[in-house]
């Protein structure tokens, strides 16, 4: 039978292969076993496998019999190690039962510290660790996380018991508190649980065990964990381990401490020991931003200006085997390491490793700087950066010459900026979100119960936590602005009020964070375009130098071309000409075009549309000359244009001299019940030709005047859209070749240019061969594949997705990530049998999959022979290319 409980540490056997597989037993446990064989001083434990909790689901919430064996055994491995016995009154064996997942989820999912306490073995463990504050400490810490975590019950409840305890004894901190004082307190904890549960809290520690277990397994389907996974992608099959691991303690004293800490910056990727510690405390409170935290270096506790000292003053031996454990580490897995530790009465023990989370910035700095330092090579590097962590960089920052009106500062927890409304819970901020607001929200601290309202901020600002705090790694990991620890806010739940410095601001007021200083201001202050130089265009030039696709934009204007191309893009892969129409000052002409009986009025309103039409399409060419444009005639059905109200029937009226009655008759002849699939793309061209006449003469004459004022044309691509047979290719190529014969005629010049179509209906995949043999191009566009493929509308399907997704049933968003099973066989074979017919034909991608980097990676595998994205996204896809060139290499 496969085995599914691996021991570490101690005289464990760590050869299995698996135990050091992540997706067994979990970047925890299989970076502990790692630790463990490498000689580092780790608390032995034991790791039940993913394999148990995908079982344990699969089961209703019931554990295969042989687990319990098996942890049996686990546990007689920890109590051999460590020479006590889980539950002994006399002198008691704590464990932490951890989760750990394959890909790391900060705070999603569940952890219990100190299990094996009770009634009894409180008492042994404070005679023989000879310090009863530390054993009732300990033991009201298990009380609540257990009823927490594994009970259900409220933890605000113990929170306020704590509260009026302190108030009692004007304690200003738990560090303050004696050991009467904690024993008092866990006696109020204990009423706490029997009433709230109707029954005590239990005191058998194989009950404690099993029920620890059973909630960090069911954590995997909390509902925060699932937001996570949905938000970053991780699939949802995965399961995750759990490690149970001898406690190592530091909260014994003044020599105990424990810490979390990074081998560099991952904010800004710089090379120092980055990371905070707290003297006499357990690693929940560093993390969870109950105490903030002191500097564990005495440089940046200067730089900051702190009177704590740091962990290299406080305690040089364990700092400094500490630092000396930190570059082996990151020698080891040749990465920027994120560790916790704990320090018991002066001994350094390691309680989990990880590649650290890191924004943006930093993690172009580190891949540049460990390529230099031979660390790494350059496709390392290359592969490394997660291509949506670019969007952090690729939008403005705060003006630095724009006045400032500065209410506090806190930690620069994440660096960027933005302002928004104060939102002061997770809720109000994910509503506002979706009403269309900017909004930053503001807690005393997060918690992952708060990860949707996270999600939908542009910004956090929390009164307490630290830089390792839970707001500040989930914040890092989202690319959002962040400002923790900042101790001049307070909040008024009840008022839905928050005072910032000496301000008193109310829920709905507009504020400003940056994230790089910790700066905290009231209103908007403006902003400035970003400068994409450095690490980040060395990081560029190395994927460009690997990419095999080309990378363009979807662009209609000249500001979106100006910006694509400061971002790299090489050329256009979807002009769409319908948004030109919208203009107030063409609309009417649009309608006037609609609404005409007859063909020769339909021309008449297009005469007045060409000067336009032209003109814009001039503009664009100028910003793209020598490059390919890859021009979409009109493709929206024409209802989209037409009034919806009397006060716009009234105006149009004014302007045609139509009767109101005839006018409204003809919308109404107009109005078609599925539009989408109704009369729109092509099938305008076919009925009204004199459309797509007009916009073809429109680019020819714009482009032999690009070519006669600068000598350098574009390369016209005229993209013909929802083909469904080659007949309908046929007329149209035959149309606009016509129209460029007379336009090149008339100029005396001519230009290069194609002839293509998009690619987005099921028919037209399958019949690529015959229509390839009027195309000089396919461009996929994967938005309207999806919805004709799936039987989904974009518009509509949001409504249910979410519960698609978490429910298996799609990987991902189809109208966010190509779903390569399905609507990806159809690009694939529509790719293969139009260079049967045609081997030099063009191949590309326009939907918004261009810019997402798993389709990016599909559209490597089938040999298109590029993607096109929006312009912020540009940078994105040519890393996504490059990073699918390299992993087919």
């Amino acid at each position: 039978m496969t085995q599914t409980v691996y021991h570490f540490g101690g005289n464990a056997d760590h050869s299995d292969a698996r135990q050091k597989d992540k997706t067994i037993t979990g970047g925890k446990g299989a970076n502990l076993a790692e630790m463990a064989s490498i000689g580092l001083p780790v608390p032995p434990g034991f790791t039940i496998t993913t394999e148990e909790c995908l079982r344990y689901l699969d089961r209703g919430g019931d554990f295969a019999p042989e687990l319990r064996d098996a942890v049996a055994k686990g546990v007689g491995h920890v109590e051999q190690t460590v020479g006590k016995t889980l539950g002994d009154a006399a002198d008691p064996l704590l464990v932490s039962v951890r989760s750990g997942a394959a890909i790391s989820m900060p705070g999603m999912m569940d952890t219990v510290l100190n299990l094996g306490l009770n009634d009894e073995t409180v008492k042994g463990l404070a005679k023989t660790s000879g310090d009863a504050r530390f054993a009732w400490d300990s033991y009201r810490r298990f009380i609540q996380m257990y009823s927490d975590v594994v009970l259900g019950i409220d933890h605000g409840l113990f929170e306020e018991a704590l509260e009026i305890m302190r108030e009692d004894n004007g304690f200003y901190s738990d560090t303050d508190m004696e050991a009467q004082h904690w024993e008092a307190l866990v006696a109020e904890y204990l009423k706490i649980v029997e009433r709230e549960q109707d029954e005590p809290f239990p005191q058998d520690v194989d009950t404690q065990l099993w029920g620890a277990i059973r909630a960090v397994f069911e954590s995997w389907d909390s509902e925060r964990a699932k937001i996570y996974r949905r938000l970053n992608d991780i699939p949802h099959d995965l399961g995750t381990a759990v490690n149970v691991q001898a406690m190592v303690f530091g909260n014994m004293g003044d020599d105990s401490a424990t810490g979390v800490a990074f081998t560099r910056d991952p904010s800004t990727g710089e090379k120092y020991y980055y990371g905070e510690w707290l003297v006499n405390a357990q690693g929940e409170d560093v993390v969870a931003g109950i105490r903030t935290p002191q500097y564990l270096t005495k440089a940046r506790r200067e730089e900051a200006g702190a009177d704590k000292p740091s962990m290299e003053e406080a305690m040089p031996d364990a700092y400094a085997e500490l630092a000396r454990v930190f570059d082996l580490l990151e020698k080891h897995y040749k990465d920027m390491q994120d560790i916790e530790f704990t320090v018991q009465q002066g001994q350094l023990f390691l309680l989990q490793t990880r590649n650290g989370k890191r924004t943006a910035k930093a993690a172009l700095k580190m891949a540049v700087e460990m390529e230099g330092e031979g660390l790494i090579d350059r496709r390392t590097a290359v592969l490394r950066i997660d291509p949506m962590a670019l969007d952090q960089l690729l939008h403005p920052t705060l003006d630095p010459d724009a006045p400032r009106d500065i209410l506090a500062t806190g930690l620069p927890a994440s660096p960027g900026a933005a302002s928004g409304k104060i939102a002061l819970d997770a809720d109000t901020a994910e509503q506002w979100a979706n009403r269309g607001d900017a909004v930053i929200l503001v807690r005393v601290e997060t918690s992952p119960e708060d990860i949707h309202g996270m999600h939908a901020a542009k910004g956090i600002l929390t009164a307490r936590g630290g830089m390792t705090s839970h707001a500040a790694v989930v914040a890092r990991g989202m690319g959002r602005p962040c400002v923790s620890g900042a101790s001049g806010v307070s909040i008024d739940r009840k008022a839905r009020t928050v005072r910032i410095g000496q301000a008193e601001l109310a829920e709905g007021d507009v504020i400003t964070l940056d994230g790089g200083n910790g700066q905290v201001m009231r209103g908007q202050v403006p902003t400035i375009e970003p400068e994409l130089a450095g690490d980040f265009a060395k990081v560029m030039e190395w994927a460009d130098e690997a990419r095999r696709m080309g990378v363009r934009t979807n662009a209609e204007t000249p500001e979106d071309c100006k910006t694509a191309r400061s971002f790299g893009a090489e050329g256009i892969g979807l002009c769409r000409t319908e948004h030109m129409f919208f203009d107030a000052d063409r609309i009417m002409a649009v309608r006037e075009m609609i609404l005409a009986e007859h063909e020769e009025g339909r021309r008449a309103a297009l005469a007045k549309l060409l000067p336009e039409q032209r003109s814009d399409f001039e503009a664009i060419f100028e910003v793209m000359a020598g490059l390919p444009c890859t021009i979409r005639l009109l493709d929206p059905p024409l209802h989209e244009f037409l009034p919806a109200d009397d006060g716009d029937f009234a105006d149009l009226v004014e302007a045609t001299g139509m009767d109101e009655e005839r006018l409204k008759r003809r919308v109404a002849e107009l109005h078609e019940f599925n539009p989408m699939l109704g009369h729109r793309g092509c099938r305008l061209g076919i009925t009204y030709p004199e459309i797509y006449e007009m916009q073809a003469r429109a680019i020819f004459e714009a482009v032999c005047a690009v070519k006669e004022k600068s000598g350098e044309a574009p390369l016209p691509e005229v993209m013909i859209p929802l083909v469904a047979t080659k007949r309908e290719l046929e007329i149209l190529r035959a149309l606009v070749d016509r129209v460029a014969e007379e336009v090149f005629a008339e100029k005396g010049t001519r230009v290069e240019y194609l002839v293509g179509t998009m690619i987005e209906l099921p028919r037209a995949a399958l019949m690529a061969g015959e229509i390839a043999e009027e195309a000089r191009f396919f461009s996929f566009g994967t938005n309207d594949l999806t919805q004709t493929t799936l039987g989904l509308s974009r518009d509509d399907a949001g409504r249910f997705l979410g519960s698609y997704v978490d429910r298996g049933i799609f990987a991902r968003d189809p109208f966010v990530s190509l779903d390569v099973d399905g609507v990806g066989q159809l690009v694939e074979l529509a790719a293969e049998r139009g260079r049967e017919t045609d081997p030099k034909l063009k191949l590309g991608i326009c939907g918004e999959h261009g810019g997402d980097p798993a389709s990016i990676g599909f559209c490597e595998q089938v040999g298109l022979d590029y993607v096109s994205a929006s312009p912020f996204r540009v940078p994105i896809a040519r890393l996504a290319a490059a990073q699918a060139a390299l992993r087919k290499a």
